[in-house]
């Protein structure tokens, strides 16, 4: 029997796989907690977590794409402040070069969204979770950038392009 997990993860591997991604993340902070995502499918048979977030549209501008994902994904409007850093995400057999922006919600409260690239919906909740909370989820179900830092303060910190080593 086929759990959503399992669904979602094939419907990104339908829509990513051997694909190179850009894509924008904003990481947006209240109360010392950062806004963070649940989506099934992108980790085989796991969550994943991660900073709201997604993929350029042909002809869309960085700051367009980052506004329209948070308000498909977390209902919210946003300002995007400063370019933190380029990470790339590679994981076989998906590839993605993502921008991070320090961003503030500036219209609405956040709830969760959809992804309308999905038929089945890959975003199973948000939340506002405390750097320690997302230190806590084992390493393969938190965005890599959280396994570069070990506070909130060295996440503002990462600057220029941050692969994995080989």
């Amino acid at each position: 029997m086929s759990t959503i997990t399992d669904v979602a993860h094939e419907q990104v591997l339908n829509l990513y796989a051997q694909k190179l991604r850009l894509r924008v993340c904003g990481i947006c902070v209240q109360d010392q907690k950062i806004l963070m995502i649940n989506h099934a499918g992108v980790v085989q048979g796991a969550d994943f977590w991660c900073p709201p977030g997604g993929g350029l549209q042909y002809g869309e501008s960085v700051n367009e794409a980052l506004k329209r994902e948070f308000l498909e994904e977390t209902q919210t409007e946003i300002s995007i402040g400063e370019m933190l850093f380029v990470n790339e995400f590679l994981e076989p057999p998906l590839h993605a070069i993502e921008l991070f922006f320090k961003v503030e919600i500036t219209e609405g409260k956040a709830k969760k969204g959809f992804d309308p690239e999905m038929k089945d919906q890959i975003i199973q909740e948000i939340k506002w979770m405390s750097f320690d909370e997302i230190k806590q989820l084992p390493t393969a179900q938190a965005h890599r950038v959280f396994s570069l830092c070990n506070s909130l303060d060295e996440l503002f910190s990462i600057k220029g392009f941050c692969a994995k080593k080989p």
